[in-house]
């Protein structure tokens, strides 16, 4: 049964996702369902906590979240400079200008294969457009973004979620009414 008020932000992705207790790497719990609709209410670093209609809450990986499409903008609105898909669309154009620039050289006998390697390593493009849709590989996040023109969220990620930082304090101790833990 679903929550009074629930509106999912997210849903899980196509194949499912694993989930933990908290954002701890050795705390598993339950997978959850492909497309399962959750919402995301609070954010550590690269985990999201999330609840799911039923009331059931988890941690997973927040980058893997698909996000739920809102409403679209009015004429009157602008765009929101981190859903954006202009800035990493220009890297990609530039990082694409200087792969092709390579490219040209070595085809022209100005690089050989070391030299084309040297200066090509590390390079990471990627960009799929299909339609009004277009898929980027963000080399500096190390995630691929999706976009349909007018938001860009993240669709997938390279690494798994890192730990949380230290909150600086001793974890909280249960201690019953004599006093013993």
């Amino acid at each position: 049964m679903a929550s009074p008020g629930f509106r999912p932000t997210h849903v899980v992705p196509r194949h499912g996702m694993p989930a933990w207790e908290s954002p701890d790497p050795a705390r598993p719990t339950v997978p959850l369902d492909p497309l399962l609709p959750v919402q995301l209410v609070e954010r550590r670093g690269d985990w999201g906590r999330i609840l799911c209609a039923n009331g059931w809450s988890a941690w997973v990986d927040g980058r893997y979240l698909v996000a739920v499409p809102e409403d679209p903008p009015t004429e009157h609105e602008p765009l929101a400079t981190t859903a954006d898909p202009r800035p990493l669309l220009a890297r990609a154009e530039r990082a694409l200008a200087r792969y092709r620039a390579a490219v040209e050289d070595l085809a022209a006998g100005g690089l050989d294969g070391e030299s084309f390697r040297d200066r090509t390593q590390g390079a990471r493009i990627g960009v799929v457009v299909d339609g009004g849709s277009v898929w980027l590989y963000d080399a500096e996040g190390g995630q691929w973004a999706y976009s349909d023109g007018a938001r860009l969220s993240t669709y997938a990620a390279d690494e798994a979620p890192r730990a949380t930082e230290d909150p600086g304090h001793a974890p909280t101790r249960v201690v019953t009414p004599d006093g013993e833990t």
